[in-house]
């Protein structure tokens, strides 16, 4: 007999064998004794091998699992850093995003119920839900399910802080909301939630008249602001349209009829408070005219339409009123020539105070409506403000534009002596609008009004405005058209029937694509809002508004402030805002 060891590679099993020669002769009772220990070897044989076969399956079995779960990791891991690469981009491309989540109506109604407690007046009123939903002048209208939930009232920075701190834990969407004059549908509320109305944040907070500076609270009308400051002979550069208040001005960058001496919003504005997302308050600088210190926050949120922050206060900049100061009014025979003659004052350096254009049919609804004592020649006509240190600057610049407009076939220049009739003078431009709607109503009670603006360089709008007025006139709607034309900025009323309004939309992105095509922009001073999205995207291309959309998300992550203005937050909205 001898010992042996099978190996199956795992164990070794001994077993006792009787040596067995196959050349031998064996006995038949030998060879039953010997087939004994060979079937138990056999049998002992197949049991091992059947362990070994199961207990391989269960180890294969183990690693299969084992590498499963290490798929499983390397997969998890790979979309945590591709996640994380998407997070460490410079740009937010829109289908990187997944929709926002906002609060439901009860729990919008469990917030408002610790709003109360800080915030004295809270509307749920359902006239003034719709007064905050829409109006006359928008371009864009909500649809029925657009409305605001409340409307919250504050009064002070601190309110404003302590209401969105609140709307931050819940999730609600916020649309600050001031003056209401925007034209875009800014104040749409598009997600519900509430609308956060500005207008008891009336208060002048101080004015520096040696520093030729002053703070106010948002809720200051423009108007107001003129009136304050008449007695010390001090002016906000901006006059935008009759309404207007310094929040929503500095939501657009707005400028007005100003615009060619003191430019936009954002050169009129020093610093501003702002109350982020989360409550957060930022105060972006201190006063001085002039400083370099870190990035610009204050142009930060100018233009940024209240996707950014809510604007309480601003710190505003203040000219001194001119000394005299007359008004020239030019008529021309055609538009174009109107605008060469201004491209050709610019380029003099003749700096005037404000230099407007009104069509012919501007003038034409002016005179219908009796808005002003004067009759007026219905051709394209340009309005200039001029003025000095003294009498004889105005004459001296009174003399160089009756010659460089003779030049462009001027049909009379006329012009103020006296405070009466400068006022007389300038009465058409301020009419203007009013005297537009008037005759639209007289014609059909049911007119609506379409108001849109583009701005183009100045060498181009010469061609701009014949284009732009060939084109509403070729599509027979009523129109008439104003600039701001010292700095490029065109605005056009349309009136049209509920019936024409694809006709109206049709002329309208004519016109702000012409501008774009002509190196120009789709708003000056209007805004986008909800209108005009898809030409911000025409105009600057994906990459510019894809950062834009990586700012707001970095400042407002839960997508809660004014949602869906200036550009799409979500990639599963439905349609384009067109009703």
């Amino acid at each position: 007999m001898f010992r042996t060891k099978i190996n199956f590679g795992l164990k070794r099993f001994p077993l006792k064998l009787r040596r067995f020669n196959s050349n031998s002769t064996s006995s038949p009772v030998k060879n039953a004794y010997l087939q004994k220990p060979i079937i138990f070897v056999g049998g002992a044989l197949c049991g091992v091998i059947a362990m070994h076969f199961l207990g391989g399956q269960r180890v294969a079995s183990s690693i299969q699992e084992e590498f499963k779960a290490a798929d499983d990791v390397t997969i998890a891991t790979a979309k945590h850093f591709a996640e994380k690469r998407k997070e460490d981009r410079s740009t937010l491309p829109l289908n990187e995003l997944s929709s926002p989540q906002y609060a439901s109506l009860d729990q919008i109604d469990t917030a408002v119920a610790r709003i109360k407690s800080i915030v004295e007046v809270v509307s749920n009123d359902q006239a003034e839900l719709d007064s905050h939903s829409d109006t006359y002048f928008n371009s864009h209208h909500p649809s029925p399910t657009e409305r605001p939930r409340y409307i919250v009232y504050p009064k002070s920075t601190e309110e404003v802080s302590q209401v969105l701190k609140i709307c931050h834990e819940f999730r609600i969407p916020v649309i600050p909301i001031s003056g209401g004059s925007s034209l875009e549908g800014h104040f749409i509320p598009t997600r519900g939630g509430i609308s956060l109305d500005m207008t008891g944040m009336n208060q002048i907070v101080n004015l520096n008249e040696n520093d030729l500076d002053m703070t106010v609270q948002t809720g200051v009308g423009w108007e107001t602001l003129a009136d304050y400051l008449e007695p010390y002979r001090l002016m906000f550069g901006p006059d935008p349209g009759p309404g207007a208040n310094i929040g929503g001005m500095c939501a657009t960058n707005c400028s007005g009829t100003n615009a060619s001496k003191y430019g936009e919003c954002y050169k009129n504005i020093l610093s501003l408070t702002v109350v982020l997302a989360d409550g957060t308050i930022v105060k972006t600088r201190q006063r001085p005219k002039k400083s370099s210190a870190g990035y610009n926050l204050t142009s930060l949120f100018i233009g940024s339409e209240g996707t950014l922050g809510v604007i309480t206060e601003a710190t505003i900049k203040l000219h001194v009123k001119p000394a005299f100061e007359t008004v020239a009014v030019v008529p021309f025979p055609k538009i174009e020539l109107a605008a060469e003659a201004v491209n050709s004052i610019l380029k003099h350096g003749i700096e005037l105070n404000a230099m407007e254009l009104m069509d012919d049919k501007m003038l034409k609804c002016v005179n219908e409506s009796g808005g002003t004592t004067r009759k007026w020649t219905e051709l394209p006509t340009l309005f200039f403000k001029i003025g000095g240190s003294n009498e004889a600057i105005i004459n001296n610049l009174v003399a160089q534009l009756k010659g460089i407009t003779a030049k462009y076939g001027n049909k009379e220049f006329l012009f103020a002596t006296d405070s009466d009739e400068k006022e007389e003078l300038w009465a058409a431009r301020k009419v203007a609008l009013w005297s537009t709607i008037d005759q639209g109503k007289l014609k059909n009670e049911n007119i609506q009004l379409w108001t849109t603006d583009a701005a183009v360089p100045i060498s181009r709008l010469p061609q701009f405005l014949k284009e732009t007025k060939q084109d509403i006139d070729s599509h027979g709607l009523e129109n008439t058209l104003v600039a701001h034309i010292g700095d490029g900025n065109a605005h056009s009323f349309i009136l049209y029937d509920p019936s024409q309004r694809a006709i109206a939309e049709k002329v309208v992105d004519n016109m702000v694509r012409r501008a774009i095509n002509f190196q120009g922009t789709c708003t000056g001073e209007h805004g986008i809002g909800l209108g005009k999205r898809e030409f911000l995207l025409e105009e600057l291309g994906d990459v510019p508004v894809d950062l834009m959309r990586k700012l707001k998300l970095s400042l407002d992550p839960l997508r809660i402030l004014n949602p869906d203005k200036i550009f799409k937050i979500d990639p599963n909205e439905p349609a384009e805002y067109h009703n």
